[in-house]
């Protein structure tokens, strides 16, 4: 990410059974907030001197009863969005959506990204939502909680069938991912991109392919995030970078280069997120501070309580995705002025509601106009 002597120190990883779990963001698994009762684990003197078992990842089917999520927060663009899954592989440490495992009953630390809940009827559900009289299109987010395109959705394919029920009633969608899986679905991203239906945010949150792995280490390198921006664009597909989030004193002095980066393989746009650590993703990456950057850990942490008004996170409306106060004012400048020399816009074109209709069904009669 930068030159010798002037990068973050990333302290040697733990092999197995030294603590954290190869391969994977949490070091362990948290109590659950909800739990009257917690596990602590305890040496009971024994040393079998063997590397424990290798974490496998889970997966359970939910059949979903609605398939839209309504929202009412000012600080997104959309009132509604859909998620395949619950739960994230990626593993990214920072992922402010840990806290939503525990309504499970399951840990946001390893439970989140091991123990996941596939929605393979989620598309059959939209669609009979989509089918109800008095429903008005209005853009669909997808991925803005766990991501579409994490690995489990090569086999369960539940995107995939969200996007065709989408094309077929021609309703727009927004989606957001770091997987490059999603160029398996540039058939019908291109189709809907040609009616003006779809857009497409593609989150890098580093250049440094060693930083990347140890806070994202099941999401796609940095590498290949940018080519599949490429790809996107050359699919005719509205694409935007994410410099999401942007962490204090470890990722913010990459913010021009990912710019410049996503702007030569194709992005049109742009947007920035600060880092948000709202429950346990505190302590989960106070932890994982401290075991793989513990030069930067009291930098990064000093910052965000700058912002925070001497916490580390505040939920506060209007100020959570960016802080407040001068360094999150640098930051932000430091964007504007990024994305004017790029010719990258803050923004992606409004998506068309006038298509929308919805679809025959096998028995129906058809209209004659």
């Amino acid at each position: 990410m930068s030159s010798a002597g002037s990068g973050p120190r990333i302290d040697p990883v733990p092999g197995p059974g030294q603590g954290p779990t190869p391969g994977r963001g949490a070091s362990g698994n948290p109590a659950n907030r909800f739990d009257r009762l917690a596990v602590t684990p305890e040496d009971d003197g024994w040393d079998p001197g063997e590397a424990p078992p290798p974490l496998r990842t889970e997966t359970r089917v939910e059949r979903p009863r609605s398939a839209i999520t309504r929202n009412s927060s000012p600080d997104v663009p959309f009132d509604r969005s859909v998620n395949p899954y619950r739960g994230c592989e990626h593993g990214c440490i920072y992922c402010f959506a840990r806290p939503s495992h525990a309504w499970l009953g399951l840990s946001p630390g390893l439970d989140f990204e091991s123990r996941l809940i596939a929605r393979p009827e989620a598309p059959r559900v939209l669609a009979e939502e989509l089918s109800r009289r008095g429903y008005r299109p209005a853009t669909l987010a997808i991925g803005t909680n766990t991501d579409p395109y994490q690995p489990i959705e090569r086999s369960y394919r539940v995107m995939r069938g969200l996007l065709e029920v989408l094309r077929d009633f021609r309703h727009p969608v927004a989606v957001v991912t770091k997987g490059a899986l999603i160029e398996r679905d540039l058939d019908l991203l291109a189709e809907l991109a040609e009616l003006e239906l779809v857009r497409v945010g593609i989150s890098v949150t580093t250049l440094d392919r060693d930083l990347s792995r140890r806070l994202e280490p099941r999401a796609p390198a940095p590498e290949r995030r940018l080519r599949t921006i490429e790809r996107l664009a050359a699919a005719g597909v509205p694409v935007r970078v994410m410099v999401a989030p942007v962490i204090p004193a470890l990722t913010d002095p990459e913010l021009e280069a990912i710019l410049a980066r996503a702007a030569a393989a194709g992005a049109g746009a742009a947007s920035w997120i600060m880092l948000r650590l709202p429950r346990e993703v505190g302590p989960l990456f106070s932890d994982w501070l401290a075991r793989h950057c513990s030069d930067r850990a009291a930098r990064v942490l000093a910052r965000l309580r700058e912002m925070h008004g001497g916490e580390i996170y505040s939920p506060d409306w209007g100020c959570r995705m960016r802080g407040e106060g001068p360094y999150a004012e640098i930051v932000a400048q430091r964007f504007r002025l990024a994305v004017a020399r790029l010719g990258l816009a803050t923004a992606q074109p409004e998506l068309s509601t006038a298509l929308f209709r919805v679809p025959p069904r096998a028995g129906d009669q058809l209209s004659l106009f």
